[in-house]
């Protein structure tokens, strides 16, 4: 790449491919170079912060989009930003402050703005703030699907389940191809012991639209038992080859995770000392030094407590889901697949400690202490 005859719209430009492609290593190096040739470009800082975001590097990314912030205070996106660091350090008011400076500015018109703002704030449990920016959003585009949907979301991560089936329901009368929805409508149906309603939503999807092993089983019982066949049922195979996949074989999710953890154990070292410094490292040496032995304390979806080690919290997890019979690790790469058809965030399986808190980052549980 010719650097020297790269503008800085060109320099953004390649490091959002290659960003949307996953590969944030490569949109971090070409950022950096473009800010080294071009220092004042606000897009360029923005764009280095969302690449540090993606990589769990909260605190620099908290930097690169207060530098972004610094050459221009009201850009949008900056904004949005800085305010999903702020989550990620705990900072609940001043994140929501921070939110509520887009709509002052009057970006409320700005939908993928609303929806993203309305993701962080879903992720983190503050379902009281997401409901109210996916409902501006929902005041601009009544029938935008995914704005539906998510308000969906928001009503059963709520307790109010039966508000969510009516509304995830809108959402595919908008859009009867949304995978997403129908497959969370199923299994909130399912939930609530609707099972006849359950059934039908699940049998409106394909296997390959599946990224979850649950859904794939309660579809499978439920057929298995409304319709009286057998475990060798040709109309099973499809689902059983399915479930087969993902038991065996990585998909596209398993070699992006992958290829992330591996980066980051290369840069690991060099990045460490950083990130402690920031993250107020002293703390968790002086527990190290000590053998201090940490419990944890986890809330899961359905309002159940875990506590102990990371690793205790994870076999609690798979006991209570009925799947002793599995691997922690085999628990944790289902349940990331799980989370990433439910929220589109990548969760990682590298070890108990990331998948928990990959698991907080997509809104699947809450991480008490």
């Amino acid at each position: 790449m010719a650097s020297s005859f790269l503008s800085s719209e060109e320099y953004d430009e390649h490091a959002h491919q290659l960003y949307n492609e996953g590969n944030y290593d490569g949109a971090l190096v070409t950022l950096r170079e473009g800010i080294g040739l071009y220092p004042t470009a606000v897009e360029l800082h923005v764009g280095l912060g969302y690449a540090r975001l993606a990589r769990d590097e909260f605190a620099w990314a908290r930097r690169s989009f207060e530098e972004a912030l610094v050459l221009d205070p009201d850009h949008e996106d900056a904004l949005a930003g800085l305010a999903e660091t702020l989550l990620r350090f705990g900072q609940i008011a001043a994140s929501i402050k921070t939110f509520d400076r887009i709509l002052e500015l009057g970006y409320s018109d700005d939908i993928e703005l609303m929806l993203q703002v309305t993701r962080a704030l879903f992720r983190d449990g503050l379902m009281e703030d997401a409901l109210r920016f996916v409902d501006v959003a929902l005041q601009q585009v009544p029938d935008n699907a995914e704005a539906v949907a998510m308000r969906g979301y928001i009503e059963h991560r709520s307790g109010q389940d039966a508000a969510a089936i009516v509304t995830l329901r809108r959402a595919l009368a908008l859009e009867p191809e949304y995978v997403e929805a129908r497959i969370y409508l199923a299994n909130v149906l399912y939930d609530r012991g609707d099972y006849e309603a359950a059934l039908y939503q699940f049998e409106k999807t394909s296997p390959d639209e599946h990224w979850d092993e649950l859904g794939i089983w309660r579809l499978m019982e439920l057929k298995k038992s409304s319709q009286r066949l057998g475990d060798d049922d040709p109309s099973l195979v499809p689902w059983d080859d399915r479930l087969a996949e993902l038991n065996e074989a990585p998909d596209d999710i398993d070699v992006m995770l992958g290829e992330i953890e591996a980066a980051a154990n290369t840069r690991a070292e060099d990045e460490a000392r950083h990130q402690l410094e920031l993250f107020g490292s002293l703390l968790a040496e002086l527990a190290v030094e000590q053998g201090a032995e940490v419990a944890h304390d986890v809330i899961g979806r359905d309002g159940r407590h875990y506590e102990g080690s990371w690793v205790q919290i994870v076999e609690q997890m798979r006991d209570g889901a009925a799947q002793p019979g599995r691997t922690v690790e085999e628990f944790m790469q289902a349940e990331a697949r799980r989370g990433f058809s439910l929220t589109g965030m990548l969760i990682s399986t590298a070890d108990a400690e990331a998948f928990i808190r990959g698991s907080a980052d997509a809104g699947m549980l809450r991480i008490v202490r």
